[in-house]
């Protein structure tokens, strides 16, 4: 047990003990001015009846998902999730879901992560995966390291169009690491080959490409993963699991690499975070990636059992010569994903994805109806459309912010050059009507219209 001295009489007696006067004298070396030089101005304490009361008023200044209704995506999106998952994630195989390195205490934990490795490759269309990273951002970065690595080359293309937070991460990865990051221009939405074909020359260890990217727009994956391949390079994407259940799976266009973020798929959008990546590689590189990854064996008397596996790459055994410095994953997540999976089946798993796109469709022609709006990209797109807005997108969301609907994403925060554009995301929980108020709305209706 700690000792936690709460009396004056227990703090004098553990000055005595480490042999200072004072509390002061304890923290001497920590220099004046950053010392502070008044007392706490904290709120007096309140009983549980009123702190709970307290709490529950902080909380109703929030904008919430039961109050508002979410056209709002550019990376995270409101997606439903069957109450079921909440309450297999309280069992207490997978409540507290601390590395497993005791596979005779953890095979609930090992089996569940085995089967999210499955489904991660079933849809992936690779051959092996790791049981998550922290999130979509720093799964393509790992990705990119590791291309690196691999390919003994130091140059990494990527297109305008991933999105600008993984772009981020990767120049925060690429630092100190001496990685070139080179970044290319898009036309219409999308890389196109000559652009690709280009830049590519012997220093080029990956490409990578995000599709759906984050205007939504799919990437012709299998032509520029040819171009990659035929100057020695990798072939990174970057995809999202749930457009996965209508789109074909990028190991089968030539992907060397698939990561990407899972929050659609099970997970609740929780404030931005947290989320999940995934990552999955062909055989051959399967000893260079990062994180864990969960195997099937048998034990002595032949019954089937998990454990980690393929651990000597890992950081708690290999230390500063591990594969990465990431030696955890969000287990609870994609153990949420893996029952999301389950639930949905195949069919479900289409059916959903089939929803997003249908309905996405649908609210893209009505908006385009309304004469208020222009298609920004003709490309082809996955639950998430780009259009040009005739009035600034901040009055057109602050209107539709009234009628209590979350508007989408302002791409001028990101894409300056590309004036007043707008990135909508549709998923299968709007309806009709829903969708219908949101046109009426944007295209400068009234806010307060039932």
């Amino acid at each position: 047990m700690h000792y936690i001295p709460n009396t004056p009489e227990q703090q004098r007696e553990m000055l005595q003990r480490v042999g200072v006067s004072s509390v002061e004298d304890l923290f001497g070396d920590i220099p004046e001015k950053a010392l502070l030089q008044k007392s706490l101005e904290l709120p007096k304490s309140l009983s549980e009846p009123e702190l709970l009361c307290h709490m529950e008023h902080l909380a109703s200044q929030n904008e919430n998902l039961r109050d508002y209704t979410c056209f709002l995506g550019a990376g995270a999106y409101d997606h439903f999730v069957p109450l079921v998952i909440d309450h297999l994630l309280s069992r207490e195989e997978f409540f507290t879901s601390y590395t497993p390195y005791q596979p005779e205490m953890s095979q609930g934990t090992l089996q569940a992560i085995f089967e999210y490795q499955t489904m991660i490759c079933e849809l992936t269309g690779m051959e092996v995966s790791n049981a998550s990273m922290y999130d979509g951002a720093t799964a393509l970065a790992e990705a990119a390291v590791m291309a690196c690595s691999v390919q003994k080359r130091n140059k990494i293309l990527f297109p305008r169009s991933v999105d600008p937070q993984y772009r981020k991460v990767l120049a925060t990865y690429a630092t100190n690491r001496d990685i070139e990051l080179v970044e290319l221009p898009f036309e219409g939405g999308q890389v196109r080959e000559e652009t690709l074909e280009a830049a590519l020359d012997d220093h080029t260890a990956a490409v990578l490409l995000q599709s759906p990217n984050f205007f939504g727009v799919l990437e012709k994956i299998s032509p520029l993963a040819e171009l990659a391949h035929k100057k020695g390079a990798l072939c990174i994407v970057s995809t999202d699991l749930l457009a996965l259940g209508l789109l074909e799976a990028p190991g089968n266009q030539g992907a060397d690499l698939v990561t990407g973020n899972g929050q659609s798929a099970g997970n609740d959008l929780l404030f931005g975070g947290p989320h999940f990546g995934f990552f999955a590689a062909t055989q051959k590189l399967m000893r260079k990636m990062p994180g864990r990854i969960a195997g099937e064996t048998v034990d002595k008397k032949g019954r089937r059992g998990y454990v980690l596996t393929l651990q000597a790459r890992e950081q708690h055994i290999r230390r500063e010569k591990a594969t990465s410095n990431i030696c955890s994953n969000h287990n609870l997540n994609i153990i949420a994903a893996a029952i999301y999976c389950s639930l949905l089946g195949p069919r479900g798993f289409r059916e959903m994805a089939s929803q997003c796109q249908s309905k996405a469709l649908y609210t893209r022609k009505k908006l385009l109806e309304t004469g208020k709006f222009t298609p920004l990209f003709e490309a082809p797109f996955f639950r998430e459309f780009a259009l040009k807005s005739r009035e600034k997108i901040e009055d057109c969301n602050e209107r539709l912010r009234e009628g209590h609907i979350i508007g989408g994403y302002d791409l001028s925060r990101n894409y300056p050059e590309l004036g007043q554009a707008w990135l909508v995301a549709v998923t299968e929980k709007r309806s009709p009507e829903e969708i219908a108020r949101f046109v009426n709305i944007a295209a400068g209706g009234d806010s307060h219209e039932s």
